[in-house]
């Protein structure tokens, strides 16, 4: 059992170590429930040796995450480091993800008008295309086949390749060295992909610099960079971002959204039955996966009083977004995967000044490829019992490397 004990300004001892690990495939880590049930707030031990505090209810992480004294400065030598990999986040090129206002709110502005709600809804009928292909792919592939590499990992890839402006003839580069950045284990095992990726994005740069080219890439080449609003380096820390960011989390969730609708069959025939339920199942299924349960990380600048706890200045605070996604105050029966429950106000994107950028794209993208692949492939079965696939390390996101279906 986990003990737990305190009253303002005085710590507690660690409660736990985080980040914690995870037995399931597609769900967030088991070992938060006691957490939240015994108190929202924690002090935990890293790997490092650290101590850190831990936000385990959905109240308290919301007033966190909006909270301007609560730093996403990566640089700052007391921001938590989840990792042995972490330490590498000092030395990667800048991007808004790790700034505060009004830097963050700045350089964000800049790429803004790619995803808005309006420009994103223009660009069903093109991911409509990109699904139906990949559904192809996956056909031509033959059962059993890989969902992951024919049909998951497609279809987010190519279209942010359209949105940034990245050839998807380079798909298979970015994509693998995307892979083995997203999943190194170590500082060193980052380097080599990531070292590749910005030598990549750093000639996509000088070809928008010679000739104009489509793209959020080359609108801010073109435009920001030339009139130096926007540094070269900062540049390529934003293309890197999105490009990463914009394929490897949809396309674990277009896997584990499979998984989990194999799993719960009854749920899988209302979507059936009735495709107008896919913005709630996407709602429920991001609720469900916590894909990004780790990104919630911050460090304060000022003491913080919250919940019977004082944060104190230089003290580093971690807010996953699964014990959020799973406190039963605001989602009863949080184990039921329920699509008809109403999880719209779920943290699978953060919340605050740093809510995901492309969370209007990744929603359109799941309402579009979970229908399509049920509906193309309505005998779909796993090869591999669910009990029996690899949960992802419990320092990176949710995800599953190779999913075999047959139909």
């Amino acid at each position: 059992m986990f003990s737990i004990g305190s009253t303002l300004g005085v710590h507690m001892e660690p409660t736990a170590a985080f980040p914690q690990p995870r037995t399931c495939p597609y769900r967030p880590p088991f070992g938060y429930a006691e957490l939240t049930e015994q108190a929202p707030l924690h002090r935990v031990e890293l790997h490092d040796g650290k101590l850190g505090w831990l936000v385990t209810r959905h109240t308290e992480a919301r007033a966190l995450l909006s909270d301007s004294r609560l730093s996403a400065d990566r640089t700052n030598p007391n921001f938590p480091l989840i990792s042995a990999r972490g330490a590498a986040v000092r030395s990667q090129p800048p991007a808004f993800i790790g700034m505060d206002e009004p830097e963050h709110g700045h350089y964000r502005r800049m790429t803004i008008p790619d995803f808005t709600a309006k420009r994103i809804n223009g660009l069903r009928p093109r991911i409509e295309e990109i699904a139906t292909q990949a559904a192809d792919q996956l056909n031509a592939a033959g059962s059993p086949a890989d969902l992951v590499v024919n049909y998951a990992v497609p279809i987010p890839s190519l279209v942010i390749c359209e949105i940034l402006g990245v050839p998807y003839s380079d798909h298979e580069f970015f994509e693998d060295a995307s892979r083995r950045l997203m999943r190194a284990a170590d500082e060193h095992e980052v380097a080599a992909p990531r070292a590749e990726l910005l030598a990549y994005l750093d000639s996509l740069i000088d070809t928008a610099l010679q000739r104009p080219m489509p793209g959020l890439i080359g609108r801010l080449a073109g435009d920001q960079l030339t009139r130096g609003e926007l540094s070269r380096e900062l540049l390529i820390g934003i293309a890197l971002l999105l490009l990463v960011a914009g394929h490897e989390t949809t396309a674990s969730m277009i896997t584990l959204g499979t998984v989990i609708l194999l799993e719960h069959p009854d749920r899988l025939a209302e979507l059936r039955a009735d495709r107008g339920v896919a913005p709630d199942l996407v709602e429920e299924l991001l609720r469900y996966a916590s894909v990004a349960d780790t990104a919630g990380a911050r460090v304060a600048t000022a003491d913080i009083d919250i919940a019977g706890q004082r944060i104190r200045a230089g003290e580093g605070v971690l807010i996953p977004n699964g014990p959020a996604n799973f406190d039963p105050a605001l989602f009863p029966d949080p184990d039921e995967f329920d699509i008809r429950r109403g999880s719209r106000n779920h943290n699978a994107f953060g919340y605050g000044v740093h809510q995901c950028l492309g969370q209007n794209l990744a929603r359109l993208e799941l309402q579009i490829a979970l229908p399509l692949l049920f509906e193309r492939f309505p005998t779909l079965r796993l090869e591999t019992p669910a009990s029996q696939l690899r949960p992802a390390r419990a320092d990176t996101i949710q995800s599953i490397d190779e999913l075999i279906v047959a139909w």
